[in-house]
Formats: structure tokens, C-alpha cells, sequence
């Protein structure tokens, strides 16, 4: 049996039972995950006194999976709120999800996108006993600026939602196979092996696919029109700076410079750029200056202090430190061939 969802009085999303057919990618997904080891719901210490969840991603691979396990006397009480775009999946057991004044009711099978900066949190309740896959992501991960326009549908789910009514997918739906097999593959690529080849190329390939099927499921012609519109105004403005950027990237400049270029007063600039870019233009800019520094340590022969002046570090120590942050790795290492880890690889 599955759910449709009506909304009742009081905030309540309602689920009622509906019978359907079990599919493959189904029982598929429920097989993966038979193998792999869910942990008691805890993330106390990951919590700030306003609630933010903040879990560390690395700058290159800003990608995360949870396996969770809720009881009555398993679970982090309380609203929790982060940055991240996030999808709730639970495998089996029912879970009540508040989100701001509306209670979700999900079954097994039924897909939440997450309304991740409203305060939410899981709602106890007689028998409550359920593993949920819980994937998040920075929305860079997927769209960031200098990406085709095109591509910003892929986060259309979570900045295109209803008022009060929560963006679910039912176990009936005609497109819950195609996202079990995609998150079935996620969970494949993530887990157990953290070394396997290209692991984080497999990860982004098929979460793409999940938030295509999103896209596809909550689509909304207007609201889609107006959110690339808005996105693509941003773009334009960036234009000229993104340029000078790739071009220059080694050549020091400032907010204010770059709040120039871009025709745009500082406390502008710093806003719209985070909002079209998903990140601070300090962090845009060391994430080009490292990614540039990876290339040439692998594909030439310039000692590692002049790959830092290359790149516009002030020296090799600061290259060190912002490039062991994003890889896991120092540049002598990554140069000698040393494996990254897989929380940090490209």
C-alpha cells in the first residue's frame, strides 16, 4: 500500500492509502539498502543554539548521504534549519515531518524535498520505527555561476515551492521508480567503498538524474520561466566579472574592485553574488585559484611556490592550507600521487 496526500485543516498533510504495484527499482532499492548500516538518528552535536544543522562538506565534493534509524527514544528532538537543499526518503515505518506550521505525513517509499531553511523536525508517535536516506547537497554541487542557464532547473524543486503545501513524492507515482533507481545508484556510488574509481563523477551523475526527475515531477511553467529569468538577469550583470576572473584569476582583486566591474556598490555585490554563485566571491575565487593549482601540479613542471604566485596566493603555506581544505590533501602530496580522500576528491 502506498499514500496520497491531502491537505486537512490545521496544517496537517494527510496521507491515505492507495494500492499499487511494488516495482523493481523498488525492491532494488530496498536490497542496496539491506546491506548497508543505518545509525541511530543523533546530530545533537552538529546543532547550533539556533537549531542549524551544519554538517562540514568539502569544497569540491559538497555532496552528503545519512542513513538514519528513528524509535520513540532514538531521535535529536527539536526544529533544526541548514543551508543545504536536502531530499527525506524513508524506507519503511511512517514519519511525521513538521515543516513550519504543516505536518507531512510519509510513508514508505515517499519522497520529501525539504524546505531545508524553515525550521522542521521528526514528530514522534506511537510505534514510530523507521530507516530514512537522507541526501543533501550545496546547491553549487549542481548549479553555480558560469554553469549554462539551463542547468538551473535542476534546483527549480527547492526554490519553486506552494505556500502550505510540501513538495512530495507518492509510492504510486509514475515517476517513483525512475527516482528509486537513481537514489539506489546514489547509494551504491556513496557506499561501501569509499575508494572506488570516480566515485564523486558517479555521485553527481546520478544525482543529477534524481533532481531531474524532480524537476520533471514539480514543474510548473511559470514559476520556472520567472526563476530563470531572475537567475539569468544575475548571470548577465556577472558577465564581465566572471570573465576577467578566468582570465586573471593570479591578479589580486578586491570586493570593492570586483563590486566595480560588476557596476554594483559593494554591500550589492556581496548579496546577489552569493545568491547567483551559491557561495562569497572569496570562496568562488579560491575555489578557480585551487582548482588551478590541482591542474598544474598534475600537468607541468613549476616548483610548488611558483604555482602559488601563479594562481595569486600570497605564498606556498597559504596555498597549503586553502588546498588541503578542499582536497584532503597537501600539493606535494597530490603531486607525488598520494590518494585523496573521497570526502574531498574531484
Amino acid at each position: 500500500m502506498a499514500q496520497c496526500g491531502i491537505l486537512r485543516a490545521g496544517g496537517l498533510f494527510e496521507v491515505k492509502p492507495v494500492r499499487i504495484r511494488r516495482g523493481k527499482s523498488w525492491r532494488e532499492l530496498l536490497s542496496v539498502a539491506a546491506g548497508l548500516h543505518f545509525e541511530w538518528h543523533n546530530i545533537r552535536a552538529q546543532l547550533d543554539p539556533t537549531g542549524r544543522y551544519d554538517v562540514e562538506l568539502a569544497a569540491e565534493f559538497p555532496f552528503h548521504i545519512r542513513l538514519f534509524r528513528y524509535d520513540s527514544r532514538h531521535f535529536t528532538r527539536g526544529p533544526t534549519w541548514h543551508e543545504r537543499l536536502e531530499v527525506f526518503l524513508p524506507l519503511d515505518g511512517r514519519v511525521d515531518l513538521r515543516m513550519g506550521e504543516t505536518t507531512v505525513q510519509l510513508g514508505g517509499g515517499d519522497l520529501l524535498v525539504v524546505d531545508n531553511m524553515t525550521p522542521h523536525h521528526v514528530v514522534d508517535r506511537p510505534g514510530f520505527d523507521a530507516r530514512v536516506v537522507v541526501i543533501s547537497f550545496l546547491p553549487e554541487f549542481a548549479y553555480s555561476l558560469g554553469s549554462p542557464s539551463h542547468d538551473y532547473a535542476f534546483l527549480l524543486p527547492f526554490y519553486s515551492k506552494s505556500e502550505g503545501r510540501p513538495q512530495v513524492v507518492r509510492r504510486d507515482e509514475p515517476c517513483s521508480e525512475a527516482i528509486y533507481s537513481a537514489v539506489s545508484r546514489l547509494l551504491q556510488s556513496y557506499f561501501p567503498d569509499p575508494e572506488r574509481h570516480y566515485r564523486e563523477v558517479a555521485c553527481k551523475a546520478w544525482l543529477l538524474v534524481l533532481l531531474y526527475e524532480l524537476a520533471e515531477r514539480f514543474h510548473d511553467a511559470e514559476v520556472q520561466r520567472g526563476e530563470f529569468l531572475r537567475q539569468r538577469q544575475l548571470a548577465e550583470r556577472f558577465e564581465r566579472l566572471f570573465k576577467h576572473l578566468h582570465r586573471d584569476f593570479g591578479e589580486p582583486i578586491s570586493v570593492s574592485a570586483a563590486a566595480r566591474l560588476a557596476g554594483m556598490s559593494p554591500a550589492q555585490f556581496t548579496r546577489l553574488f552569493k545568491r547567483a554563485a551559491g557561495m562569497t566571491f572569496v570562496a568562488y575565487l579560491t575555489h578557480i585559484r585551487v582548482a588551478e593549482a590541482a591542474r598544474l601540479l598534475k600537468g607541468g613542471t613549476l616548483t610548488i611556490s611558483e604555482i602559488a604566485s601563479r594562481v595569486g596566493f600570497a605564498d606556498q603555506s597559504y596555498l597549503d592550507r586553502r588546498f588541503k581544505k578542499a582536497f584532503g590533501a597537501t600539493p606535494r602530496d597530490f603531486r607525488g600521487g598520494a590518494t585523496i580522500p573521497a570526502a574531498a576528491r574531484l
